[in-house]
């Protein structure tokens, strides 16, 4: 499981975008977006690097980055 902060979310089609993004990489992965705090959770098999690089492609600057 990762946690990621990311800048510049502020409504649903953020969410559906970094949704979407994460899950063009991985289509299994679980993916929980949490507006206020600016962070998104992910569920996946897929490297680290790729659901981030797939985040950052979206629009949606990665800040910080870790395993949980």
């Amino acid at each position: 499981m990762y946690e990621l902060k990311v800048e510049g979310m502020s409504c649903g089609h953020c969410v559906n975008a970094v949704t979407k993004s994460v899950q063009a990489v991985d289509a299994g992965a679980s993916v929980d977006v949490d507006l206020p705090q600016q962070k998104v959770t992910v569920n996946s098999g897929a490297p680290l690097e790729a659901i981030t690089a797939a985040v950052a492609d979206a629009g949606y600057p990665v800040l910080a980055s870790s395993v949980r």
